[in-house]
């Protein structure tokens, strides 16, 4: 057994989706999740800024022990790939798998992707999906309101908001009759069902966050490097407050006992 907890990092509340997964997947194993709000949102920085920000948040993560990674934000996993193969611990990215998966999913339709702008800018998603299925036609749409609907308490279904710009974002995949759509952002998950709803039921939704959570589930099975007592950590670089209160309500239930500020030392490394 190995007790050591695994990590995960976002650039803010996204990453919970990938908690989540985690929780399911691997109900007994320790967690810590840093999400970096004070240098959100990731998707409109520089390559060379989240090369740098992706080793950082590994670092910090590193500091406190943990025993694989998840980088659970599509924007570092979709611009520093390499950074986060050539860390000194196992780090599993938002791409990979969920590329796989998207490739296998059945249907006449083309597939559609949406994410930061950073990450369909670097061309990725689509790259890699049409390497796998070159017999399909990929349509890649940058959603960045997104990211910005959900940090401000926006996700609900029902929400006017949400839906208004879930319709603007989307129409032209629904307009291709899409078959399947990638989540490549770890947000985007908190809009399922409002994207479900525009979309229709029979456009599958492939979760990058699961993708990876499943992934990495299988690796640390593998080696026999499961273990722990089901604890789940979060720290954040930005207002502890406001963190708490916004990934309590995405979670389901009040995790601010468990939300701390990460050091000022390690702030200072960021």
């Amino acid at each position: 057994m190995d007790n050591r907890p695994i990590g995960v990092f976002d650039s803010g509340l996204g990453g919970l989706t990938a908690v989540q997964a985690l929780r399911e997947l691997l109900p007994d194993e320790n967690i810590i999740y840093f999400g970096d709000t004070a240098r959100m949102p990731y998707g409109t920085k520089t390559v060379k800024q989240l090369r740098q920000m992706a080793l950082q948040d590994m670092e910090l993560l590193a500091e406190r022990g943990v025993k694989a990674i998840i980088a659970a934000c599509g924007t570092v996993s979709s611009t520093a790939a390499d950074v986060l193969s050539s860390f000194h611990l196992p780090v599993f990215n938002v791409v990979d798998a969920s590329v796989r998966a998207m490739a296998e999913t059945q249907g006449s339709g083309p597939l559609g992707v949406i994410a930061t702008r950073a990450s369909i800018e670097s061309g990725v998603f689509k790259r890699r999906i049409t390497q796998l299925a070159p017999e399909k036609k990929v349509i890649a749409v940058p959603c960045q309101s997104f990211v910005e609907l959900i940090e401000s308490g926006h996700s609900d279904a029902d929400d006017p908001q949400v839906q208004k710009c879930v319709a603007e974002s989307l129409q032209p995949l629904r307009d291709q009759n899409i078959s399947a759509l990638l989540l490549g952002c770890t947000h985007f998950g908190y809009l399922s069902e409002a994207i479900s709803g525009y979309l229709g039921d029979d456009v599958k939704l492939v979760s990058a966050s699961y993708c990876a959570a499943k992934s990495m589930s299988s690796y640390l099975k593998a080696r026999a490097m499961t273990g722990g007592t089901g604890r789940v950590q979060y720290c954040t670089s930005g207002d502890v407050r406001d963190f708490s209160q916004n990934a309590s309500r995405l979670m389901g239930r009040n995790i601010a006992p468990l939300v701390s500020a990460v050091t000022p030392m390690e702030v200072d490394k960021l």
